[in-house]
C-alpha cells in the first residue's frame, strides 16, 4: 500500500502540490485527472523520487521512502515519450532492467530470456524481439516501454500520460490493453492523464487535481454522477453549468424564466444538467418533474455512437445535448430554430457560491 501524507511542493511562487494526502491500495488502477498545471505530473515525480517535496511524506507499506533514490523505491515509470534505447532491439530494451539493475541483477541468460519473452507476450509483442525502435509504431513503442517496466516486477507502476502521443483509435485499444495487463499481473497502476474519457474508463478509482489540490477521490461512476464541485464538473466535460440564483419561483437565470428546482436550496448559484440527461423538444410547456429552457439550434456533431447538439441560450452561452444512437435516432433541426431543452429534475445537481455541490433532499421532505 502506498500512502501520501500532506505532500506540498512549490516552484518559486507557483504552488504545484498543496497538502495532498492519498492512500493507493494494492492491486488497483488509480487514474489522476487534471488540466495542464494541476500538479498531476509533479505528484507522480514526487512519488518516484524525481522531485523532493517541500513538506509531507511518501510511505510504501508503512515505510517512509522519501530518502530513497528513484531506483531503490521498487517503483516502475512509463513515460509518454517512451524513452527507448534507439540502438537496442526490442528484446534488449526490455531485458535492460533485469540485467543492469543495482539490486539482484539477473545474470542467468536463460532466466533473462524467459522473463523477457513472457513479458513481451503479455503486452502482445511476441515476434517483435529483434526489431529496432525505429521500426515500431507509436503503440508498439508504448508497449515496449510498458514491458521494460513490468519485467522488473515493480510494486507500483507509474504511468505519466502514456497514451497522450497516440491517435484516437490506438488510444482506445490501449485503454483496454492496459487494464487487461494490470489485471493479469495484479500490479497497482497510477495513471496520469488530462483526458477525462481515459480517466473515467480506466480507473477503479480516480483523483481529480486542480492547482495542486485533490478535489475528489472516488470511483469514476460516483465522480461522474455527482461531481464534488463545479471545477470537477468542468473537467469531466459532461455537464451544462448555468449560473444564477435560487429565488422564490425557482432558479433565476438572467433573461430566462426561472428553472424548476429539484428541491429547496436557497444557497444555489449554479444549476447543473448532464449533457446526456437532456433532450430536445418542440413543446415549450413545462411538465411535472421536468425542467425546461428555451434555446436556439446552432449545430450538431456526429461522433459515431452519438450526436452532440449545440444550442444557444438567451444569454448567448451554449447548452449541449447528447443523443446516444443506440437508444434513439438522430433528429434534424433548422438553423436558429427555437426549441425547448428538457431534463428530469432528478438528474439536476445544484452548487453553492463556492462551487460546492449541495446535498439535496427530495422536494417535500422534511429539512
Amino acid at each position: 500500500m502506498l500512502e501520501l501524507q500532506g505532500l506540498s511542493k512549490r516552484y518559486g511562487t507557483e504552488v504545484a502540490l498543496d497538502d495532498v494526502s492519498l492512500v493507493v491500495r494494492d492491486d488497483e488502477y488509480l487514474t489522476l485527472l487534471g488540466p495542464s498545471g494541476s500538479g498531476k505530473s509533479t505528484l507522480l515525480r514526487v512519488i518516484a523520487g524525481l522531485e523532493t517535496p517541500d513538506a509531507g511524506r511518501v510511505l510504501l507499506d508503512g515505510r517512509d521512502i522519501g530518502a530513497l533514490p528513484t531506483h531503490r523505491r521498487g517503483l516502475g515509470i512509463v513515460q509518454q515519450n517512451y524513452a527507448l534505447f534507439p540502438h537496442m532491439t526490442v528484446f534488449d530494451n526490455v531485458a535492460f532492467g533485469l540485467r543492469f539493475r543495482e539490486t539482484a541483477p539477473v545474470a542467468d541468460p536463460s532466466e533473462v530470456d524467459r522473463r523477457t519473452r513472457a513479458t513481451l507476450d503479455l503486452v502482445g509483442l511476441t515476434g517483435f524481439e529483434t526489431r529496432m525502435p525505429g521500426q515500431l509504431s507509436g503503440g508498439q513503442k508504448q508497449r515496449v516501454s510498458l514491458a521494460r517496466t513490468l519485467v522488473t516486477e515493480p510494486r507500483i507502476c507509474l504511468l505519466d500520460e502514456p497514451l497522450g502521443a497516440l491517435d484516437a483509435n490506438l488510444r482506445e485499444r490501449m485503454t483496454v490493453e492496459l487494464r487487461r495487463i494490470r489485471e493479469a499481473l495484479g500490479v497497482t497502476f497510477l495513471h496520469v492523464t488530462g483526458n477525462e474519457a481515459e480517466a473515467l474508463a480506466m480507473g477503479d478509482r480516480m483523483i481529480v487535481l486542480d492547482r495542486g489540490r485533490a478535489l475528489a477521490v472516488a470511483p469514476p461512476e460516483e465522480i461522474f454522477a455527482a461531481p464534488a464541485d463545479t471545477r470537477v464538473a468542468r473537467f469531466l466535460n459532461a455537464w451544462n453549468l448555468i449560473p444564477g440564483r435560487a429565488g422564490a419561483d425557482g432558479f433565476e437565470v438572467a433573461g430566462e424564466a426561472p428553472l424548476a428546482l429539484p428541491a429547496p436550496a436557497p444557497q444555489a448559484q449554479t444549476y447543473g444538467v448532464p449533457y446526456d440527461a437532456a433532450w430536445i423538444s418542440r413543446d415549450p410547456a413545462p411538465a411535472p418533474g421536468e425542467g425546461v429552457l428555451p434555446a436556439r439550434y446552432v449545430a450538431s456533431e456526429f461522433l459515431g455512437s452519438k450526436v452532440v447538439y449545440l444550442l444557444r441560450r438567451a444569454d448567448g452561452k451554449v447548452f449541449e445535448v447528447e443523443r446516444h444512437l443506440s437508444r434513439e435516432d438522430p433528429e434534424t433541426y433548422a438553423q436558429d430554430e427555437t426549441l425547448a431543452v428538457r431534463w428530469r429534475l432528478a438528474d439536476v445537481h445544484l452548487f453553492d457560491g463556492a462551487g460546492r455541490r449541495i446535498p439535496l433532499a427530495p422536494a417535500g421532505a422534511p429539512a
